[in-house]
């Protein structure tokens, strides 16, 4: 398994002059780890053959039937994936669960959703995205609804 960078404890940080993500005289911008993940989930899917990948526990998947009411998403391309994220200071560490479209390369996907994560993230707050870490729990076949016969 590949070493991760320690991620650091958050603490305050204190921002003075220009040194922070929106810092001016009168005060700062401090961007959430909540904004963060949501925007990163809409990053992600801006790339072809991205979805959402299903809820799991103990690594079986959740069935969606009844249980979408409670949250419990399904694979799916048309849907948001999983993220969480952690803000220190400038910045920002990006954990994605993702499903990708079969047959599509996971690899070259998922390169492509790690860089484009960080530069819409990085774009758009002004913190530096040092690591998005990618799980890929499933492949979606997309199928289309077979022909009705009149």
């Amino acid at each position: 398994m590949a070493s991760r960078i320690p991620r650091p404890q958050s603490m305050p940080v204190e921002i003075s002059g220009g040194d922070g993500v929106g810092a001016t005289g009168l005060g700062a911008i401090n961007v959430g780890h909540a904004v963060v993940a949501k925007l990163s989930s809409r990053a992600a899917v801006e790339i072809e053959d991205v979805g959402a990948a299903a809820t799991r526990v103990l690594g079986k998947e959740l069935p969606a039937g009844g249980l979408g009411r409670l949250g419990v998403k399904q694979s799916s391309l048309g849907a948001l994936p999983s993220c969480s994220a952690q803000v220190d200071g400038q910045l920002a560490f990006i954990d994605l669960t993702i499903s990708v479209r079969y047959p599509s390369s996971i690899r070259t996907v998922a390169a492509s959703v790690r860089k484009h994560v960080a530069s819409r993230v990085g774009a758009m707050t002004g913190l530096e995205v040092v690591e998005v870490d990618i799980t890929v729990p499933a492949l979606v076949v997309d199928r289309s609804a077979p022909p009705r016969v009149r």
